[in-house]
């Protein structure tokens, strides 16, 4: 990352991207009858929508680059967060729902953490703080749901906001 304009720019879309692909697996788990895991995407969906709005007004006064969709340079082919499409599969359980979220999260904490680690920028480095602080917490929520479902405990009706 150069600027911070260039992180935004890549934050917005990682948001966009992850809110975008967890509505669509949260309507196909709605479409099949799977509420539980359908209800998890969804928050997911919500809380990336609003962690995209975030990024956006910090970028309010500033010129934020429009790239392309091929244009963004991931580690992978797809923006970090951004869910494993297989996460479709009508017949998916609630474990497999949570290892789906928890691994999107993972790769956006370690995206952000990435660039915390390597950019010189201290402007940049502030930014990265906030969102590698942002999601440990959706990380370490998402291991707290794995651990309450393993011990065959009730889950939360929410997610505890990030």
């Amino acid at each position: 990352m150069d600027t911070v304009e260039e992180f935004l720019a890549y934050s917005i879309k990682l948001e966009q991207e992850a809110a975008l692909r967890f509505g669509q697996l949260a309507d196909a788990m709605e479409s099949c009858g799977n509420r539980e895991v359908a209800k998890l995407f969804r928050q997911l969906s919500d809380y990336s929508r609003m962690h995209q709005a975030d990024a956006q007004a910090r970028a309010g006064f500033r010129d934020i680059p429009e790239l392309k969709p091929e244009e963004f340079e991931w580690p992978g082919l797809e923006s970090p967060e951004t869910a494993a499409i297989w996460g479709t599969d009508p017949f998916i359980s609630r474990d497999v729902g949570l290892e789906i979220a928890l691994e999107a999260e993972t790769n956006a904490f370690n995206w952000y953490k990435s660039i915390y680690d390597n950019t010189t920028d201290p402007e940049i480095k502030a930014l990265a703080k906030e969102f590698v602080e942002e999601e440990s917490g959706h990380v370490a929520e998402l291991h707290r749901w794995i651990a309450l479902h393993k011990a065959g405990q009730a889950l939360p009706q929410e997610i505890t906001p990030f």
